[in-house]
C-alpha cells in the first residue's frame, strides 16, 4: 500500500470517528438546550397559574390547546413533589406524540391541588432533526472535500518522490548519465535528491575503481602465468627426468592451468555481474547443443557415459559467448560428477532445457551449490562453474533450478 493511500485511509477514519463523536455530543447539547427552553416555558405556565390563583382565589379555567394541556387534580396536602418529566402528549383522535411535563401544586383556599402541565415536543424534535440533518450534510461535504483535496494535493506533493524513485529504478552503475534534480520547493525532497545523487556518484566511482583494479589484476596475472608456462615448456624439453621429477612437473602444470582458469573465470564473473557482455544475436539452441555434444564425444567415451538427448527447435536472443559457456559448464558438470558407465539425459523444449545425470545418490543443498568456490572435496574444478551459470541465467532473465530424483541430479534452465 502506498504511503499516500495509507495516510488518506488513516486520516479519513480518524476524521469519521471524530465527526461521529462530535455529532453525538452536538446532538445531546442541542437536545439539552431545547429541553431547557421547554422547561422554561412550562415554568412560565406554572407561574401564570400561581398569579391567577393569587389574584382571583380560584383555579383558572382550562381551555383545549393543540400544544399544551393543563390538568388540576385534588390531592392530599404536601403530597406532590415538583418535577419535570418526559411523557406522551395526546390530542383528540391523534396518535400520542412525545411531550414534556411539569408536576407542581397550588393551594386554593383550604383545598390542595396537583398541577399537571404537558406541552408537545414535536416542534422541538423537528427542529433538532433539521439541525442535525444540516450538520450531517456539512460533515459529509467536509469529508468529500477532504478526500478530494488529499488526493489532489498529496499527489502533487509526492510527485518529486516518485520522480526520484523512478530514477533509482533506471539507475545503472555503468551509465554516465547524471540523475536529474526534481523541481520542488520541499526541503526534505531536495535533501533526499542530494543524498541519492551523492550516493550514486560514490557507487559509480567505487565501481570504476573496482573495475580498473580487476582488469589490472587480471592482466598482471596473465604475464607471470605465461612466463611459468614458457619455463615449464622449456624445462620439459630437457631429458633424463626421474619419475619423481616428472610427477612434480605434472603437478606444476596442473596448478598453473587451474590458476589460469580461475583467473579467466573470475574476470568473466565480474563482466557478467556488471552486464558488460551485451552482444545479443539470434541463436539456435538445438544446433549449439548438438555441436557441443559432438565435441565432447571423446570425454563421454573415456567415462563410458551414455548420452540420451531429445532436442526440439528453440530460438533465443542472447550472447553466443555466454550461451556457449552456460551449456559447456552444465554438461561438463554432469560429466565431472557422474560415475563410470553412468547416464546423461538432455531434454530441450520451448520452455526449458533440462540436463539430468547419474551420480552420488545424495541430494545436494540447492542453497550452496550456486555459491562461489563451493565444490566437493574430490572435484578438480574451480568451484565457479555453477556460479557463472547462475549469473548468466539471471542476466538473460532465465531461471537455473536444481533438483534430485533418484537416481538423477537435474539442472533445469527455465526460459
Amino acid at each position: 500500500m502506498k504511503l499516500s493511500e495509507r495516510y488518506n485511509r488513516v486520516n479519513l477514519i480518524a476524521t469519521i470517528v471524530i465527526m461521529l463523536i462530535t455529532g453525538a455530543i452536538y446532538y445531546l447539547a442541542i437536545s439539552l438546550i431545547l429541553t431547557n427552553q421547554k422547561d422554561n416555558s412550562l415554568e412560565v405556565e406554572e407561574q401564570e397559574v400561581f398569579d391567577y390563583v393569587k389574584l382571583n382565589h380560584h383555579l383558572p379555567q382550562v381551555f383545549d390547546s393543540k400544544d399544551q394541556q393543563i390538568t388540576f387534580i385534588s390531592a392530599e396536602p404536601n403530597s406532590v413533589k415538583r418535577e419535570f418529566f418526559n411523557t406522551s402528549y395526546y390530542r383528540e383522535k391523534d396518535e400520542p406524540e412525545s411531550g414534556r411535563g411539569l408536576i407542581s401544586s397550588v393551594n386554593v383556599g383550604n383545598r390542595y391541588y396537583k398541577i399537571l402541565i404537558v406541552e408537545s415536543k414535536v416542534e422541538t424534535e423537528d427542529l433538532i432533526q433539521i439541525i442535525f440533518g444540516i450538520t450531517i450534510g456539512v460533515i459529509l461535504l467536509l469529508l468529500l472535500v477532504l478526500v478530494i483535496t488529499n488526493r489532489l494535493i498529496l499527489g502533487r506533493l509526492w510527485q518529486p518522490f516518485y520522480s526520484i524513485l523512478s530514477e533509482l529504478k533506471l539507475f545503472n552503475v555503468t551509465d554516465n548519465r547524471e540523475m536529474p534534480s526534481p523541481n520542488t520547493t520541499i526541503d526534505e525532497f531536495n535533501e533526499l535528491q542530494a543524498e541519492v545523487s551523492a550516493m550514486a556518484e560514490r557507487v559509480k566511482k567505487d565501481y570504476k575503481d573496482l573495475k580498473t583494479f580487476t582488469e589490472n589484476a587480471s592482466h598482471e596475472l596473465l604475464t607471470p602465468i605465461a612466463v611459468i608456462n614458457s619455463k615449464l615448456d622449456t624445462l620439459i624439453q630437457t631429458e633424463n627426468f626421474s619419475e619423481h621429477q616428472s610427477k612434480l612437473l605434472n603437478d606444476l602444470y596442473s596448478a598453473v592451468s587451474r590458476l589460469s582458469r580461475l583467473n579467466q573465470s573470475l574476470l568473466l564473473l565480474v563482466k557478467i555481474e556488471n552486464k558488460l557482455l551485451n552482444d545479443r544475436q539470434h541463436l539456435n539452441l538445438k544446433e549449439l547443443i548438438e555441436e557441443l555434444l559432438y565435441q565432447l564425444e571423446d570425454i563421454f567415451g573415456d567415462k563410458q557415459i551414455t548420452i540420451t538427448s531429445t532436442l526440439n527447435e528453440k530460438e533465443i536472443e542472447a550472447s553466443n559467448y555466454l550461451i556457449e559457456i552456460l551449456l559447456n559448464n552444465l554438461i561438463i558438470n554432469a560429466v565431472r560428477h557422474n560415475r563410470a558407465g553412468g547416464e546423461i539425459i538432455i531434454n530441450l523444449t520451448s520452455e526449458s532445457l533440462t540436463i539430468k545425470n547419474t551420480g552420488e545418490p545424495i541430494a545436494l543443498n540447492s542453497g550452496d551449490i550456486f555459491t562461489r568456490f563451493h565444490k566437493s572435496s574430490t572435484s578438480e574444478g574451480s568451484g565457479l562453474g555453477l556460479t557463472i551459470s547462475k549469473q548468466i541465467c539471471e542476466s538473460l532473465g532465465y531461471q537455473l533450478i536444481y533438483g534430485y530424483e533418484v537416481p538423477y541430479h537435474t539442472f533445469m534452465v527455465r526460459f
